[in-house]
């Protein structure tokens, strides 16, 4: 378990995150910019979005992350690796897919294995990370942790909750499971319904080594305001 992050450190853990389906451009701009003020580590937008984020971002240490089969995973997995591919060609550095949550339910690891490893393997190829998403409340804890064996021997660099789009998002019970589940050898990424400040470093102090909100900007804001609060007292 992790302890609570000062404001800067936590500030390199959060992906901004916009995957809405009606995000404007001007919205997207807005979200860089927001990022590259605050110095977190990546906005995480949907592919039709990557190349305007990394003209955007040309020139600061943000990074752009996109998603791949998202958000329910049941895309076949040539397609999921197309998605990589592009995206990468269009400047994305990371990329988040979602497993086939039906085949690991059903049994079907070696399919769930080889859909990991080839968008893995593209990602790789590019210079890019990969990030599982295990939609995590769709699942048991046997399930998470047999989908967290799978995505190291695929060759991921992260597991990750949620999609934001599922029955529920991210808990300080699952994020420790992942963690456990994974060692020290994965990122364990936490996203879906963590809004707060305190939400965040829960989600740390459980394991997290990355935070995907799209609530980074308030995160950020309460705390300055206590930062502000303990300097003045």
């Amino acid at each position: 378990m992790g302890s609570s992050p000062n404001r800067d450190v936590l500030a390199r853990l959060i992906d901004h995150t916009l995957l809405k389906p009606d995000a404007t451009a001007g919205e997207i701009r807005n979200l860089c910019a927001e990022a590259i003020r605050h110095g977190f580590a990546a906005v995480c937008v949907n592919p039709c979005w990557v190349a305007l984020c990394a003209a955007e971002l040309r020139g600061s240490p943000v990074k752009v992350c996109t998603v791949a089969g998202f958000p329910l995973g049941a895309t076949v997995t040539a397609a999921k690796r197309v998605e990589a591919e592009t995206a990468i060609r269009n400047g994305a550095g990371e990329v988040d897919m979602v497993l086939n949550v039906g085949a690991l339910i059903a049994g079907d690891t070696g399919r769930v294995r080889l859909d990991i490893q080839a968008v893995a393997e593209a990602c790789h190829r590019g210079g890019a990370i990969l990030k599982v998403i295990l939609e995590t409340a769709l699942l048991t804890d046997a399930r998470k942790v047999a989908a967290c064996e799978l995505a190291r021997a695929a060759g991921a660099d992260f597991v990750k909750t949620s999609t934001g789009f599922g029955p529920a998002g991210a808990t300080v019970a699952d994020v420790a499971l992942l963690r456990r589940s994974v060692g020290a050898e994965l990122g364990v990424k936490a996203a879906g319904g963590i809004r707060t400040l305190e939400d965040a470093r829960a989600m740390v102090r459980a394991g997290a080594s990355r935070i995907g909100s799209s609530s980074g900007v308030k995160i950020m804001e309460a705390a300055a305001r206590e930062a502000s609060g303990t300097a003045q007292a």
